[in-house]
């Protein structure tokens, strides 16, 4: 193994949280969110000899993990397909928390793509300041936007 294969595998390994939590931002369904982690890791490793260090590496993986699963959700969204549903969902779980995320995941998922990517980055602690660098936008558009997505997200029915 090379010094930058080394280097890589440090970082995902650093990094393979905030990796998944994009991915599962960007599907619910188990397989879906592994194709899109293997399609994030396989864009990082195209760029990572380039990164030059300008921003946080977390920054990057940011801004390439959410730009790979926007990408692919879109193209997703382009080809109709008909999904074979289970009769049974073993990981299932019934409880009152458990139902209020899966709402609110569902409600995040009816998002478009950049409004998912900002709550995302919101959900996952990071300064508006650091929200606009990924996504490339003012901090002052974040909050704007934010305030605009909470409404959003409170007007949706359940369904």
């Amino acid at each position: 193994m090379t010094t930058l294969e080394r280097q890589f595998a440090q970082t995902v390994a650093e990094h393979k949280s905030t990796i998944y939590t994009v991915c599962y931002m960007f599907s619910g369904d188990a397989d879906e969110v592994n194709d899109l982690f293997q399609e994030v890791l396989v864009n990082l490793w195209k760029g990572y000899e380039n990164f030059e260090h300008r921003s946080d590496i977390r920054t990057w993986i940011y801004r390439v993990a959410l730009n790979t699963c926007i990408s692919l959700d879109r193209k997703k969204r382009r080809l109709a397909s008909v999904r074979l549903e289970m009769d049974i969902n073993l990981f299932e779980d019934r409880d009152e928390d458990t139902r209020q995320v899966d709402m609110l995941h569902k409600r995040i998922s009816r998002l478009q793509p950049f409004d998912r990517a900002i709550v995302l980055l919101w959900l996952e602690d990071l300064s508006y300041e650091e929200i606009g660098q990924i996504v490339g936008i003012t901090a002052k558009n974040v909050s704007v936007r934010l305030f605009r997505i909470r409404e959003q997200l409170k007007n949706m029915s359940n369904d």
